[in-house]
């Protein structure tokens, strides 16, 4: 049973007196456990089509499905716990609360679905990537490789079925990006979770399951299975 299944998936939006599309029809279908790479130019549309498919916005048309659920047409009430619970992301600007600890930032998701395990899951989540003599640093005493491994940690307190991610090492050094890809692929295999991540990178793109490339809107190489 496919995890997630996109069905032409179209957004626009009005620029003035104009109508601009961002994805134009865009279809695909993901397995439980795949790990799939997003790629394009800029502008290609990589990211809206990854907003899209993690319900953090709308499609102007289309349909998504998550494990046969359809999420397209959830109130904003229904979709921000579904989020929560089924979700975890990975932005190249980490957004970590600046006034929330490494450790504080990694329980707010599981708090926030009422876990009352989240402190002994965001330790041990920090233990496993080295951050633990740092859980009580703030984001702006956190160097960026630090910042992007509490940001995992947040992304899949909640052990998620679906990690998203947007260019999880873009602004990250060379042996940053490697450390931060390989803890990704580790941690997703240990906990059988679907990875849908956005790269301008080939070196990461070969490491995926499937490659789906994006130009002007469209798909313009990649099969859905």
């Amino acid at each position: 049973m496919m995890i997630l299944d996109a069905q032409n998936l179209t957004r626009t939006y009005a620029l003035e007196n104009r109508e601009i599309t961002i994805l134009n029809d865009v279809s695909l279908s993901v397995f439980p456990g795949e790990f799939l790479v997003i790629q394009g130019n800029s502008g290609s549309g990589k990211t809206t089509l990854l907003t899209l498919l993690s319900g953090l916005d709308r499609p102007t048309s289309g349909r998504i499905f998550i494990r046969n659920r359809e999420i397209t047409h959830l109130s904003e009430d229904e979709m921000a716990p579904f989020r929560n619970r089924t979700f975890g992301f990975v932005f190249q600007s980490f957004h970590l609360v600046p006034a929330l600890n490494a450790l504080e930032n990694v329980m707010f998701p599981a708090e926030l679905s009422g876990n009352r395990h989240a402190r002994e899951k965001a330790e041990a989540l920090l233990g496993r990537v080295g951050l633990t003599a740092r859980r009580h640093h703030f984001p702006h005493q956190l160097s960026g490789g630090e910042k992007q491994r509490a940001a995992i940690c947040r992304a899949l307190v909640n052990e998620p079925d679906i990690l998203f991610a947007d260019e999880p090492t873009g602004n990250l050094d060379t042996e940053n990006s490697g450390a931060i890809l390989s803890l990704l692929l580790d941690l997703r295999k240990e906990r059988g979770a679907t990875l849908i991540l956005v790269t301008h990178s080939a070196e990461i793109a070969a490491m995926a399951d499937r490659r789906l490339v994006l130009r002007d809107g469209e798909i313009a190489d990649g099969t859905t299975p």
